[in-house]
């Protein structure tokens, strides 16, 4: 828990009585290795931030499933569009590797939000956070090669890509795994 108070330091100074609103709203959660943390079709109840693990956000297809996102330890997570509108999730969310997450409700955070000096602060930058993550990701797919894409991931997550199975690594930056491959040989 003390790594999300860490995230929150880097923007804003949190007081110890909102900081201990808010953690007492938190709930420590571990998912196993495959297991769905989101089902597609079902309500995003959690805004959850990663202590330990990868997250996938996938599309299930009837011959592949189309990755179009990771996550990864010390940021947050969640099907940011189901929780904001509390509807029906249009894709999965699944533990790559087993994962252990600090979740909050959408009805706490609103409540943090309403009960502390700093929720409103602390929500939108979380929300930057997010949205700056889709954005990088949607421009890249739009600008660069998927050489580049798969390097960039290397780069920015050279421990952890080696537990990313090849298949979803592939589909992540939009070719075949046998494409990957071929990337991978000219490295």
């Amino acid at each position: 828990m003390e790594n999300i108070r860490k995230y929150f330091n880097e923007f804003v100074s949190i007081s110890d009585a909102d900081w201990d609103v808010f953690s007492s709203k938190l709930s420590r959660v571990e998912f196993p290795k495959k297991s769905l943390i989101l089902e597609i079709g079902k309500r995003e109840r959690f805004l959850s931030f990663i202590e330990k693990g990868i997250i996938r956000f996938n599309i299930p297809k009837p011959d592949h499933d189309f990755t179009f996102a990771f996550a990864f330890e010390n940021t947050f997570v969640s099907g940011y569009d189901a929780f904001l509108t509390q509807t029906p999730s249009l894709y999965n969310i699944e533990a790559i590797t087993d994962c252990v997450l600090w979740q909050i409700t959408y009805e706490d955070l609103e409540a943090v939000y309403n009960n502390t000096s700093i929720g409103d602060r602390i929500g939108r930058k979380v929300a930057e956070g997010l949205y700056l993550r889709k954005m990088k990701r949607e421009m890249s797919l739009l600008e660069d090669t998927a050489k580049k894409r798969y390097l960039d991931l290397m780069n920015e997550q050279p421990l952890l890509i080696q537990y990313i199975p090849q298949k979803y690594l592939a589909s992540y930056i939009g070719i075949r795994p046998q494409s990957l491959s071929r990337i991978r040989k000219t490295i």
